[in-house]
């Protein structure tokens, strides 16, 4: 799976990076990037749970 955050889109409330942390973080502008590609089996749902909780729909996973 992977992870894809639209720049354009995220409002940085780091939520994403709060739910995910092995998978997004803030960078240093305060919009979230992807640090891991592909997203780890093990955190599979907290990825899933970070894309479903984004107030602006930034973020997109992929099979």
């Amino acid at each position: 799976m992977k992870a894809k955050v639209d720049r354009d889109e995220c409002i940085g409330c780091g939520l994403c990076a709060s739910i995910c942390s092995e998978v997004f973080e803030m960078d240093e502008e305060g919009i979230a990037i992807v640090i891991a590609d592909p997203v780890p089996a093990d955190v599979k749902e907290e990825a899933i749970e970070a894309e479903e909780s984004c107030p602006t729909g930034a973020i997109s996973l992929e099979e």
